[in-house]
């Protein structure tokens, strides 16, 4: 794109700035509209699981209800409590959702098709991913209630929990791929098995650890039956409890945008990306970009699944699955798949 800007006439600074924000708008505008549809996706598909309609008023087949809850809660006052930090208040929504924009920024959406195409962007998805409690958090505090205040501290202990089970599982697939960037992940996973199946998920040392990962993602975005830190029958709304209007939205816009990062993580490190799921030439016909989203619907399908059907553990419960499980045996495969790898690839 920087070529084309340089063609009419631009010099390379200015092509390259130019370049650089039109990509940007062309990942955060079409992931907005993706938040507004998944939701009604989500909604639908809890409907169906439930026997009921689902949203089906606001546009055809309902496709317009959430564009319709965003005005509502555009046109609403925004309340800030009498004690609350009103500054640290009004910017945790913001945090959060600004870090859920961030991540999008190394995920490859097809060969080539990548923001920042940076060797260490499994280390900065790590990071970024991690600073979203800090949302959390912030806003348990500066709501000065206590019902916000016992969410953010569970939203701390359950972040902790699983971004150590989930650091071991990303240094698996390093080690196995022989990369941090996340565009040559995908392709060391071409042909991986049999030199037909794309994907590490197919992998029988790596598949515990793809499943490993898919429940620590829904531990990392508190969705059932993880959501500990919104528990309607004991914390009310949790840390959204005294928020309203578009700073309520915010976080709703942020735990989607969150919730499409992990299945594209999902899809990217553990399922060929923007590969077709197998190593056949009529395949590619198709273009990666198609092949990532159905892989991302549907990771999100899954998700929406777990939530309609899967009881929400106990605070006990969803400690006691990522200190005494999820630690320990991804300590032991980070053990087997580096024995492994010694054994065999770098066997003199």
């Amino acid at each position: 794109m920087t070529s084309f800007f340089v063609e009419l006439g631009m010099s390379p600074d200015w092509a390259w700035f130019v370049a650089t924000i039109c990509g940007i708008l062309l990942i955060a505008l079409p992931l907005m509209l993706a938040v507004a549809m998944i939701i009604y996706a989500d909604r639908k598909i809890w409907a169906a699981m439930a026997l009921r309609r689902g949203p089906n008023v606001v546009g055809p087949f309902g496709l317009l209800q959430s564009f319709a809850d965003g005005l509502k809660v555009f046109l609403q006052e925004t309340i800030v409590p009498s004690a609350a930090n009103k500054g640290l208040f009004l910017i945790a929504p913001i945090v959060t959702f600004t870090v859920a924009l961030l991540a999008w920024a190394v995920i490859p959406f097809n060969s080539g098709a990548i923001l920042a195409d940076i060797n260490v962007g499994l280390l900065y998805v790590l990071a970024i991913s991690s600073l979203g409690v800090y949302g959390v958090v912030v806003a348990g505090w500066a709501s000065n209630s206590k019902y916000p205040f016992f969410s953010a501290m569970r939203a701390a202990a359950q972040m902790i929990s699983y971004e150590v089970s989930i650091g071991f599982i990303l240094i698996c697939v390093v080690l196995w791929s022989g990369t941090f960037n996340l565009n040559d992940i995908v392709k060391a996973q071409q042909g991986h098995v049999f030199g037909f199946l794309n994907g590490f998920m197919f992998n029988p040392l790596l598949f515990p650890l793809w499943v490993m990962f898919l429940i620590s993602a829904l531990a990392e975005t508190a969705r059932a039956p993880f959501d500990l830190t919104e528990a309607e029958s004991e914390l009310v709304a949790g840390y959204q409890t005294e928020y309203s209007s578009m700073s309520f939205a915010l976080y709703w816009l942020g735990e989607y945008a969150n919730v499409l990062l992990m299945c594209a993580l999902l899809a990217t490190l553990f399922s060929g990306g923007w590969l077709p799921p197998v190593e056949w030439a009529p395949l590619y016909v198709i273009p990666g970009w198609i092949w990532l989203f159905v892989k991302i619907g549907f990771y999100f399908f899954v998700f929406s699944w777990v939530k309609a059907t899967v009881p929400r553990y106990r605070y006990d419960q969803l400690m006691r699955l990522g200190w005494k499980v999820f630690l320990p045996l991804s300590l032991v495969f980070v053990v087997l798949v580096s024995g492994y790898l010694m054994a065999t690839r770098y066997a003199v």
